[in-house]
């Protein structure tokens, strides 16, 4: 038995650094921080709480194969965005260094045309769907480590991580930092799994809808009232957590717009739509799951060389098989696991939270 690992992740200075640069880590002017001496104990702690916190409520049995990570001590976490994160012009900066570019030359090929130039030129409702937004998100972020290693200085940054997490498809992305498949099947999955979460999309009316200016409870209560005056097949749910104070609740469209016409009534701040197909982790994308599962089984999926955190069930697993059936989950189940409080979490427990790639969908909100 081991208990699960209640985490949250802060925007670091990389971020605060980014201005008006589509990706924090793909800017060559904006200079590397020095790199903090590890410590153990209470930690430093960077900006404002966003992006994720999840806390499992319940211990769960854990296989002998699954077990390398059960007592490990981070010190520096990568954080990788998922969809919705999308912003034209990210990614332009790989041009000028050979690693990155690389990665989107092998990613034309993968997907059969010319991502730098739907990320830098759009259109934006092109970059905004969920086939392409998916795969772009996962080459900018993969690209941006490796303009980082490019850099004076970014080599030692990178080999000091020893913890990652995404946010949903951001951990396909955090598997393939971590080793746990290559760049290119990790591609072709995220490109499969965008098509299976479109097509799920397509086959009912559904949407995801950020709420901004409560806490969990509150979000809870206003899905309660708007699920009073919808038919079952729209009710809604709290999809996931984005950051204090903001969350995506997902339902069939009707659903949705109960919420947001109530969202003031509860005093929510705002609410926003996220530019995302349909509504993500929750039983509408089931039809996705099972295309996954046939996906995942015939990858070579391997341990990660460092932990990385489960957006299901909030731990890091090691045991290839078990990673595979909790990505399959992962577009389906969500937040059923995962709450927002916790007093041992990775806010607490690591010094730095760099966020990797683009950001700037989210950092209006958070």
């Amino acid at each position: 038995m081991r208990s699960p690992l209640p985490f949250s992740t802060l925007s670091s200075h990389f971020c605060t650094m980014a201005s008006s640069s589509a990706c924090c880590l793909l800017s060559p002017s904006l200079p590397l921080p020095k790199l903090p001496r590890r410590r153990r104990g209470p930690h430093r702690q960077w900006g404002s709480r966003v992006s994720m916190s999840a806390s499992v409520r319940s211990q769960q049995p854990v296989a002998a194969a699954d077990s390398l990570f059960n007592d490990y001590s981070p010190s520096r976490a990568f954080l990788f965005p998922g969809q919705g994160a999308q912003t034209l012009g990210m990614g332009k900066e790989a041009q000028g260094v050979q690693a990155a570019a690389e990665l989107f030359e092998k990613a034309n090929n993968i997907l059969g045309f010319n991502l730098l130039d739907v990320c830098t030129n759009g259109p934006k409702e092109k970059l905004d769907s969920t086939v392409i937004s998916q795969p772009a998100i996962y080459v900018t972020s993969l690209a941006a480590v490796e303009v980082l290693r490019a850099r004076d200085g970014g080599q030692d940054i990178i080999s000091s991580v020893d913890v990652t997490c995404g946010l949903s498809l951001g951990e396909y992305t955090a598997l393939a930092f971590a080793g746990a498949f290559s760049f290119e099947d990790g591609l072709k999955l995220v490109k499969l799994r965008g098509e299976a979460m479109q097509d799920a999309a397509d086959a009912a009316n559904s949407a995801m809808v950020s709420v901004i200016g409560l806490d969990s409870v509150k979000v809870q209560l206003l899905c309660d009232a708007a699920n009073e005056e919808v038919d079952e097949k729209d009710k809604v749910q709290i999809a996931n957590f984005l950051c204090l104070g903001n969350y995506a609740v997902s339902g069939g469209v009707k659903g949705v717009e109960a919420v947001e016409a109530k969202a003031k009534s509860f005093k929510a701040r705002m609410t926003v739509r996220l530019a995302v197909a349909g509504a993500f982790h929750t039983s509408f994308m089931e039809p996705a799951v099972s295309r996954l599962e046939a996906a995942l089984a015939a990858t070579d999926i391997r341990t990660p060389r460092i932990p990385v955190i489960s957006n299901v069930d909030a731990l890091p697993h090691s045991d290839p098989d078990t990673i595979k059936k909790i990505l399959a989950r992962q577009a389906s189940d969500f937040s059923s696991s995962m709450g927002i409080d916790g007093e041992d979490s990775l806010e607490q427990r690591v010094a730095e939270k760099l966020r990797i790639g683009t950001w700037q969908g989210y950092s209006r909100y958070c």
